[in-house]
């Protein structure tokens, strides 16, 4: 029996949940209806037709990137908190980002991120084009390393391995370092030292 009733919310979020998991091109209204337990002319009533409700979806993810905020009590630790929660929320909605950016949003999406990073920016003493040059830095390092990270995952089975490339010779003699670039790469703890290390530099001598 189709539900009595339905929220406009309740569709999006059903919507996004499974463009989240099978891409846009497993979003059909039928799909969305028995996902729901509803009609088909129900969907249509709450967000109108496919294109509209698309629409409502990008807008939605748009929103829902504005939500970023700084934690942390010192300048850097506080941008690079902003810069892990970019990569979190990037990395959670691929299908959804993609979506945003093939209709020409990605930078209204990443204002709001911009913009928080401008006031920490500001509060580390920054100002004019080395702010500009900061806000930017801290988004490109985010937004390539999630490009590098896809990439990796998406890659076939390579052969060699890292493991088999890395020795004694390739290392220049130095084992442990052998030994680490043999393993697994921990993105989360490389991305957060890689960030560190970009803002430690780009706030040097601008403030406290």
């Amino acid at each position: 029996m189709p539900r009595s009733s339905l929220t406009r919310e309740e569709v999006l979020e059903a919507a996004a949940a499974l463009v989240r998991q099978h891409g846009p091109e497993a979003l059909t209204m039928r799909k969305l209806a028995a996902e729901l337990g509803t009609a088909v002319t129900s969907i249509y009533w709450h967000v109108g037709n496919r294109e509209s409700l698309l629409d409502a979806l990008v807008e939605r993810t748009v929103q829902e990137m504005g939500a970023i905020r700084p934690t942390g009590r010192t300048p850097v630790a506080r941008i690079v908190s902003v810069a892990r929660g970019l990569r979190r929320e990037l990395r959670a909605r691929p299908h959804l980002i993609a979506m945003v950016h093939e209709r020409g949003l990605t930078e209204r999406m990443f204002l709001p991120a911009q913009q928080t990073l401008v006031h920490e920016v500001h509060a580390a003493g920054l100002r004019g084009a080395r702010a500009a040059d900061a806000v930017r830095a801290v988004q490109f390092q985010t937004v390539g390393f999630l490009l590098v990270e896809r990439n990796r995952e998406r890659s076939p089975l390579q052969s060699p391995g890292e493991g088999e490339l890395w020795g004694a010779a390739s290392a220049e003699h130095d084992p442990a370092l052998a030994r680490a670039l043999a393993r697994p790469a921990d993105q989360d703890r490389l991305f957060t030292a890689s960030v560190r290390a970009l803002v430690n530099g780009l706030l040097a001598g601008g403030g406290t």
